[in-house]
Order: C-alpha cells, then structure tokens, then sequence
C-alpha cells in the first residue's frame, strides 16, 4: 500500500512538473507578422511613444533600470526602434519580460512611428 501511494505521488509529481513546464513561466505570444501597416495618423514621440517605454520598459531599460540597451530618451529609442518592434512581437524573445503582453494597437502604433520616420515630435 505504502509503495502504491509513493509511486502515486511521484506520478503526479510528473505530471505538475510537465503541465508547469509546458506551460512556462514567460508569456506566450507567439511572433506576429504584422507586414506593411498602414499609418493614417501621425504618431508623436511625446505623446504615444515615449509614454509607452516609459510604462513598459523603463523599469528595466532607462530611467533607473540600468538594463541594456538605455531607452531613456528619443535619440536611444530610435537607435534601437527595430530591436525594440522584434522584441514586441517576441523575436527573439517577448518583451516587456515578466510582464503582459503589449496590445497590438500600442505595437502597431510602434510600428507606424518607425514607418514615419522616427520623429522627435
């Protein structure tokens, strides 16, 4: 009976073990090819993006993060825009980490800062 119930648990030790590993403890957004958005409005740094990394990403990645690279101001962004919209759509891994997922209207609206240029309006 005792070797009944030992097995039991370990059986179902295994089995947490692997619905927890399939699981993971990451987000799971799988990488989505956006193509060619269309940008009907004009996206402002200040206004859109700025307040965006500052929400999402300065905890790690400026403003006191010290995590690389520095998003801490426009000319730091914009060097790293593309890496940035890679990472959003989880290439080569999901970002903000640890966190939700972005919305994909905040992505696209990324997306079309990029498209236009990377202002710093």
């Amino acid at each position: 009976m005792k070797k009944s119930i030992y097995l039991l648990s370990i059986v179902s030790a295994a089995v947490v073990l692997s619905l927890v590993s399939a699981s993971g403890c990451t987000k799971a957004k799988a990488p989505v090819n956006m193509g060619t958005v269309t940008c009907s409005d004009t996206i402002s740094f200040s206004q859109q993006i700025e307040p965006m990394i500052q929400t999402n990403c300065a905890s790690c990645h400026g403003y006191g993060g010290g995590t690389s690279p520095s998003l801490s101001n426009h000319a730091e962004i914009a060097s790293n825009a593309d890496n940035i919209l890679g990472t959003l759509h989880g290439t080569p891994q999901l970002m903000p980490q640890g966190g939700p997922a972005l919305a994909d209207s905040l992505i696209q609206q990324f997306d079309c800062w990029i498209q236009q240029g990377k202002m710093n309006n």
